[in-house]
């Protein structure tokens, strides 16, 4: 236990650190960019789907998580580098634990106990502390909730993140990077939104039908439907978004079931 509460403890001043450097405007060092990664996506992503089979026999990709375990987050001089930097070494290191199994339906094939059971035991692949940053073991639990949306806080990651399945939004098929990212999140939350396969507008019913991950992280994009809904219209065609804030109190949201299937472009049906 006290083992365990030690571990806790670091990770806890890890994600602190990293947060009080990137706000401080520390200099950054001759830190390894993102071109390998890009290189990489470009290539074996296509519209958002994977191509596992082909993937599993490139090295370039456990190349790259290399250089992301050698890397001191510490290092980056501000926050967009830092953001981006993770959102990246989640996305990579999910790419490496889908093709270390592959071929697999489903990333909750990689889960001991499934989904559910895993979740309440934890003992999902989310909460396996396999990935390495400067010698410091983490999740992607730890990634995800505890530093880029706790410690440094901005739902457009949401949007960035990528689990491996077909509900999720689509993997973009280049590096994130922390000098152009608001331009690459704000258009990555546009394509999710006006995606109708992950969220549907029916104007006739005024019914938003939105992605589970709005129903999951709602604290994170607003504190009741109203909210919800204004935040959603940011990112919609400027038609849409007039006619829903115009009858804003009559629209009721829905939310999808998640498509766990994996985002594999070498399956024949993605349904």
């Amino acid at each position: 236990m006290i083992n365990i509460l030690n571990k806790m403890v670091k990770k806890v001043l890890f994600i602190l650190i990293i947060l009080i450097i990137g706000r401080s405007g520390y200099c950054q060092k001759n830190i390894p960019g993102n071109s390998l990664f890009t290189e990489i996506l470009s290539e074996y992503v296509k519209n958002g789907l994977v191509d596992y089979k082909n993937l599993k026999n490139d090295s370039r990709l456990n190349e790259y998580i290399d250089q992301l375990s050698k890397t001191d987050p510490n290092d980056f001089k501000n926050i967009d580098d830092i953001k981006a930097f993770w959102i990246n070494v989640y996305n990579a290191y999910t790419l490496k634990f889908i093709i270390e199994e592959y071929p697999v339906e489903s990333i909750n094939d990689l889960h001991w106990g499934g989904l559910y059971l895993g979740t309440v035991l934890g003992t999902t692949v989310w909460d396996d502390d396999k990935i390495v940053i400067n010698e410091m073991n983490l999740s992607l639990n730890n990634v995800e909730h505890d530093t880029l949306r706790k410690a440094i806080g901005d739902e457009r990651v949401h949007f960035a993140l990528v689990c491996a399945s077909i509900s999720c939004p689509n993997l973009r098929n280049e590096a994130y990077e922390g000098f152009k990212l608001d331009e690459q999140l704000d258009e990555e939350a546009r394509k999710f939104f006006n995606d109708s396969t992950k969220n549907r507008f029916d104007q006739k019913s005024k019914t938003a039908y939105l992605s589970k991950i709005l129903d999951w992280y709602d604290d994170d994009f607003g504190n009741n439907r109203r909210e919800i809904l204004e935040y959603v219209v940011r990112h919609l065609r400027e038609d849409l978004a007039k006619e829903i804030i115009a009858n804003i109190d009559e629209w009721q949201i829905d939310y999808f079931d998640y498509n766990w299937n994996l985002n594999d472009s070498n399956l024949e049906s993605q349904n």
